[in-house]
């Protein structure tokens, strides 16, 4: 199945959001509060440190050259 042509990819803080939300299965009430709130703030976390380091390793590149590298660069895992 493909994506519509109006259908955007899910963002950064959606992706993390869905798998949060499956790690949290079978979790329920303020347990389930709990964990999500974590789970998102480490998923938070780990996108800063991301950011930092593509930012460094993008030095010297421009425009669209660096447009793209960012765009591989904290798409990795």
């Amino acid at each position: 199945m493909g994506m519509a042509a109006g259908d955007k990819a899910p963002t950064a803080q959606q992706k993390l959001m869905g798998t949060c939300n499956t790690e949290a299965t079978g979790k329920k009430g303020d347990e389930r509060k709990e964990f999500m709130k974590s789970c998102l703030s480490d998923g938070k976390k780990r996108q800063q440190e991301r950011m930092k380091t593509c930012n460094v390793d993008a030095t010297g590149k421009k425009g669209d050259e660096r447009k793209a590298f960012m765009s591989e660069c904290l798409k990795k895992d």
